[in-house]
């Protein structure tokens, strides 16, 4: 479906009330259209309509015009900048950005992360920016640890003893 025609479905759930599919097919244009600033902007309005002023202020957070109520309430909720990276859910570089004041969040966001990390972060690589439940950075995956032979170690003998059990038991029944 077209931007145009996904727009006009937006505008007719909204004149009906149907606010949450407005939401979702927004959301899925943003993510569509990543760099398109009035999405944006619409989104931050339906989530206006839901007193979520978190969400409106992640959504508006590359506009000069935002609130600052709104803004603070995404900061807090989305607390580092690889959260906020990840909220923001933009993709290329930042130069991609229709305004000034965009490229210079999105620029001061990523570099913010990058201070955090202590390496380079790209918008394109989310494992780049991308942090652990306690906040670290998650490890890079990869070779064998203690740890997941032993997991997978007792899960092959959890295996093999469900199996024996059921072969005596196929010959206790056969006897």
């Amino acid at each position: 479906m077209s931007l145009s025609n996904t727009l006009a479905r937006v505008d007719a759930d909204l004149a009906a009330g149907r606010v949450p599919l407005a939401r979702q097919r927004l959301r899925g244009l943003v993510s569509s259209f990543p760099h398109d600033l009035t999405l944006r902007r619409r989104l931050a309005e339906v989530y206006r309509l839901y007193g979520d002023a978190a969400e409106a202020g992640r959504w508006m957070y590359l506009e000069e015009d935002r609130r600052e109520d709104e803004t603070a309430a995404f900061e807090d909720r989305y607390g580092s900048p690889a959260w906020r990276m990840r909220a923001l859910a933009w993709r290329g570089p930042e130069a991609l950005a229709a305004t000034a004041f965009a490229q210079g969040q999105l620029a001061a966001v990523r570099a913010a992360r990058a201070g955090e990390s202590g390496r380079a972060v790209d918008w394109d690589d989310p494992a780049s920016y991308e942090e652990g439940e306690d906040g670290y950075s998650a490890p890079e995956p990869g070779g064998w640890t203690l740890m997941g032979v032993l997991v997978g170690g007792g899960c092959a003998v959890g295996v093999l003893l469900n199996v024996a059990i059921w072969v005596l038991g196929l010959v206790t029944l056969v006897d």
